[in-house]
């Protein structure tokens, strides 16, 4: 009798255990855009190891961030949020680093940044003549450190970058730049260790990079081109 009691008893504990939660499921949405507050347009982003926004769920404690990915354009969305207050910044980013804000989300709620970017690649252009892919700019830092290194970066993926790139033209820095130098930077498509990735008949996408000396700096962006080889 004692053994019977004993298995019920722990029976009762596991169907206890499986009951239904009457928690509702996340129904949330935030969502947004981060912008360059100079020249109000989208801040461009790396989608690997790129900046993210960090979320802080209130009402709990010891509470682990949650963290949101941004697309190459500077957008963002997530729709598996609980409705409830936040604190929410960009972080790990291509800007110099803000504050948290403190957010109610419920339903769809928009959150946009402004930020100040590191760097701005000023009047970018990118051009092909036969073989050779070329990338000429300026650069305008908006804080007083060395300039790491700036990069030319191909890829058929449109989010080419840094990270992201079958091959790349990388020239180190280190420097503070002068604003009114010209930098330039070639890809020679026919190049005995390029010509067997960047292959024919394929599209592929260039974009000029130039990142910061700063800690967890990510790189500044111009909008990718493309090109049919």
């Amino acid at each position: 009798m004692k053994r019977t009691a004993y298995i019920l008893g722990m029976l009762l504990i596991a169907f206890s255990a499986c009951k239904k939660d009457n928690y509702d499921g996340p129904t949330a949405t935030l969502y947004g855009n981060i912008y360059d507050a100079g020249t109000k347009t989208l801040l461009e982003q790396d989608i690997i190891r790129g900046s993210v926004v960090e979320i802080k769920e209130h009402g709990w404690e010891n509470v682990q961030p949650q963290w949101l990915i941004f697309k190459v354009d500077g957008a963002y969305e997530n729709a598996l949020l609980f409705e409830n207050s936040y604190s929410v910044a960009p972080v790990r980013g291509n800007f110099i680093p803000v504050e948290p804000q403190d957010v109610r989300i419920a339903g769809r709620t928009q959150l946009d940044f402004s930020v100040t970017p590191y760097i701005r690649i000023v009047n970018p252009s990118i051009t092909r003549a036969g073989n050779i892919v070329t990338a000429t700019f300026t650069l305008q830092q908006q804080v007083t450190n060395n300039v790491r290194k700036i990069g030319l970066y191909a890829h058929s993926d449109f989010r080419v970058g840094e990270p992201l790139r079958l091959t790349a033209a990388e020239q180190d820095i280190n420097a503070v730049t002068d604003p009114a130098h010209v930098y330039t930077l070639t890809i020679d498509l026919q190049a005995p260790n390029i010509r067997d990735i960047l292959k024919p008949g394929k599209t592929y996408y260039f974009r000029i990079g130039a990142l910061i000396d700063a800690t967890e700096s990510k790189p500044n962006y111009a909008k990718a081109v493309a090109f049919d080889l």
